[in-house]
């Protein structure tokens, strides 16, 4: 009996022992994954950063910086507006004077609708 007890307890250390290598191989599988994550998420920011920077040379190489850009739509609108301007300035006389011709020239006429009272 003696020696059953001793192999049960021999059993139940061999159990607990693989069960700490068990924990222990977990842990050493979560602290790899979570580098692994770690290092990915570095070499992720490094490309972003690498194609945000190829990026910003294309557009100051062919579009120009943003302050240019800005400042040649500013002077396009300016431009703009300039010729609109002179266009009213050009056509008004003539407007005025077509839209006061049109109210001046009177045409007194009877609706077609006007039946004359007999």
């Amino acid at each position: 009996m003696a020696s059953q007890t001793q192999g049960i307890q021999q059993l139940l250390a061999a159990e607990k022992r693989a069960a700490e290598k068990v924990a222990e191989a977990k842990k050493r599988k979560a602290r790899r994954l979570k580098q692994a994550k770690e290092e990915a998420q570095e070499d992720i920011e490094k490309y972003r950063q690498e194609r945000e920077k190829i990026f910003r040379e294309y557009e100051a190489k062919f579009m120009g910086s943003r302050d240019d850009v800005a400042a040649k739509i500013e002077s396009d609108t300016k431009l703009k507006i300039d010729e609109m301007n002179k266009a009213v300035e050009n056509n008004k006389e003539n407007v005025i004077r077509k839209v006061l011709d049109l109210v001046y020239d009177i045409k007194p006429e009877l609706h077609k609708n006007f039946r004359a009272a007999k």
